[in-house]
């Protein structure tokens, strides 16, 4: 068995470890200079999207890989920098990284017979027996359309880095979720005003709770409680510690909570009370450098920043054998093709806590698949679960772009743990 691992991003690492310690030959292939995919900001594959001053929004016990623990000194919200020499550490420690072949782009995959012929630019194709597609899905911008058009500057949260050159500047900034809020907190330092324009609102859920870490107080046994009661505990904890977000001018989605993908900020609340961040609602027209609003209210701007997610997107695969359109993906339990026998996609989700534990289980399943000692349903029951996955997401998300690779982290996992036992 030769397998083919597309990225040396958080979810590539740990699928080139977990093969590396099942003794699965391997080649991974990146695109950059390093390892950390969207985590090392001067990643030089041209496809990073994070700003100088992010720090995760999940804690560090939650984020790290199962068997190698971030290190005690690190603060509860590491800044990225730490993040990517965790990563540095994790793949030195278990040896994977002569496997990784740098500078290496993908450039197209071919399924013949049973096998997988992969090209980087103008070498020989290589055969492979199975792909684990590890690419991301936090690269490839995608833009919210309205009527009219805008004379100022526009930019994608994938190209902001720094709040320099939006010094006494009006900024509107399209998205309320966790790389809007962050950008929007930062600019109040030297932009003139700051205004988040949104169309369906987001909870705003703190980073502490009861001066702990919230994802700490989300573990099981509540992880794996009924949604009402996970929803009273949330709802009582933000009312003990905040209060309610209305009141500071944040307004609440028409959706209970947890139907909806929540922001995480420990400062958005304070500085909309403050009058420091202004929130409008979704736009209906663009009018020169003026932004008409659906209340009828107008302003005029000089920057617009959309913080309006990515596109799912595999270059390497031609549009009639994978197309992502509107970012669903058809797998079984998020992981397995159940056309295409060994393709697999790791970290293709979008979970309520880290992704980097799921990605790590993942590969884990893969492995005992390749391995035979993990058994797949068949082909019709694996496209009845995925249809009914996504019945199921519809009743609980909005359907939309964002929620089709939504899962808890915890049930989730749990789910993925059963997959590796089936026999």
């Amino acid at each position: 068995m030769k397998v083919c691992i597309i990225g040396a991003g958080a979810s590539g690492i740990a699928a080139c470890k977990v093969m590396k310690e099942h003794k699965i030959d391997f080649d991974c292939y990146e695109k950059g200079s390093d390892i950390g995919g969207l985590w090392w900001y001067n990643n030089d594959n041209g496809m990073n999207s994070i700003y100088k001053s992010l720090c995760i929004n999940t804690s560090k016990q939650m984020m790290s890989y199962s068997d190698y623990p971030m290190p005690d000194n690190y603060p509860d919200y590491p800044h990225h920098t730490l993040i990517h020499r965790y990563f540095r550490s994790y793949a030195e420690h278990f040896g994977f990284i002569p496997h990784i072949r740098f500078n290496t782009t993908v450039t197209h995959i071919e399924k013949k017979g049973k096998q997988y012929l992969v090209s980087c630019g103008m070498e020989q194709p290589k055969a492979y027996d199975a792909v684990l597609v590890c690419n991301g899905h936090h690269w490839n911008p995608r833009f919210a359309h309205f009527e009219g058009s805008f004379i100022g500057k526009v930019i994608h949260a994938h190209d902001y880095k720094t709040p320099e050159g939006f010094e006494d500047k009006k900024v509107l900034i399209v998205g309320i979720g966790n790389s809007a809020v962050d950008i929007a907190c930062e600019l109040t330092t030297v932009a003139e005003k700051v205004v988040i324009s949104t169309r369906s609102g987001a909870y705003i859920i703190p980073k502490y709770l009861f001066g702990i870490p919230t994802d700490h107080i989300s573990k099981p046994p509540l992880a794996y409680a009924p949604l009402a009661v996970q929803r009273l505990a949330l709802q009582t904890a933000l009312q003990i510690n905040v209060g309610r977000q209305e009141n500071y001018g944040v307004p609440l989605p028409n959706r209970p909570i947890l139907t909806e993908h929540p922001t995480i900020s420990q400062d958005l609340l304070n500085k909309v009370g403050h009058g420091k961040i202004f929130i409008r609602p979704n736009i209906r027209q663009l009018r020169g450098k003026t932004v008409i609003f659906d209340d009828g209210t107008e302003e005029e701007f000089d920057m617009i920043i959309h913080c309006t997610g990515y596109n799912m997107t595999f270059p390497f695969f031609d549009k009639h054998f994978i197309d992502p359109k509107d970012n669903n993906v058809q797998l079984y339990h998020k992981v397995v093709h159940p056309e295409h026998e060994h393709l697999y996609f790791i970290g293709l989700i979008q979970p309520l806590g880290a992704i980097m534990p799921l990605s790590e289980v993942q590969a884990k399943w893969v492995a005992a698949i390749l391995e035979g000692k993990s058994k797949l349903p068949s082909k019709d029951k694996m496209i009845r679960t995925i249809k009914l996955n996504r019945e199921e997401m519809r009743k609980r998300y909005k359907d939309s772009a964002r929620h089709t690779v939504q899962v808890d982290f915890y049930p989730y996992k749990r789910l993925i743990e059963q997959a590796i036992r089936n026999r």
